[in-house]
């Protein structure tokens, strides 16, 4: 029904049954977006979502399931989810996030930015820290990509929430806070630091080696 659907709205599409075929698929076609169901006859989609960050893939990633716990969301953003849409679904809604999704910009400049020891390329979608590459998903990369770009200024969560999810932040939607504090964890010991400003957003700063 999903396929017949989004065909008429002029999507390209391919379909997997298992875990197996679908890394198979991913792996040979390289897709600009994946809809992943979590539960799948050999096993979870959450185990191939782990598979796909572990190696560096930042093809964008929206999960569909029927378990709609806080929990289970926080879960799937924390592996790498870009986006989680619980079952049952209007179809008009999943059409919406996909091409919030597809809108979100690749790159926002050609060039290398930095602080202190981090460097983040543009061209080469590579984070590193004291020249060691940091693995991030595509969200965390546009989330370092858009505070970088803010040279120490304030960027505020519906700012976050247009350059890495593609839409504007939603009231009760906690994933830029969730895909936040992935990004801290990711860069703890760094000395980089994403700082919250309360009622305001989040600014990128470099904490004093001597401290």
């Amino acid at each position: 029904m999903l396929v017949e659907f989004l065909e008429q709205e002029a999507f390209s599409i391919n379909t997997a049954d298992s875990l197996r075929d679908g890394a198979r698929m991913i792996s040979d076609i390289g897709p600009q977006l994946v809809i992943l169901d979590v539960m799948l006859p050999d096993g979870s989609g959450l185990d191939l979502l782990r598979q796909l960050r572990a190696r560096g893939e930042m093809v964008r990633v929206l999960l569909l399931t029927a378990r709609g716990d806080p929990a289970d969301r926080v879960l799937g953003l924390e592996l790498g989810a870009d986006d989680y849409l619980v079952k049952p679904f209007e179809p008009r809604e999943l059409l919406a996030r996909l091409r919030a999704l597809l809108r979100r910009p690749e790159t926002l400049t050609n060039s290398t930015l930095l602080l202190g020891s981090l460097e983040l390329d543009t061209k080469r979608r590579v984070v590193t820290v004291r020249g060691s590459p940091i693995l991030l998903t595509g969200t965390e990369f546009g989330l370092l990509h858009a505070l970088l770009g803010k040279n120490g200024q304030v960027c505020t969560r519906d700012d976050l929430s247009q350059l890495a999810l593609g839409r504007n932040a939603q009231l009760y939607d906690r994933s830029i806070d969730t895909h936040i504090s992935n990004l801290r964890r990711k860069l703890s010991g760094s000395l980089i630091a994403i700082d919250s400003v309360r009622g305001a957003g989040y600014v990128l700063t470099e904490q004093d080696s001597s401290q």
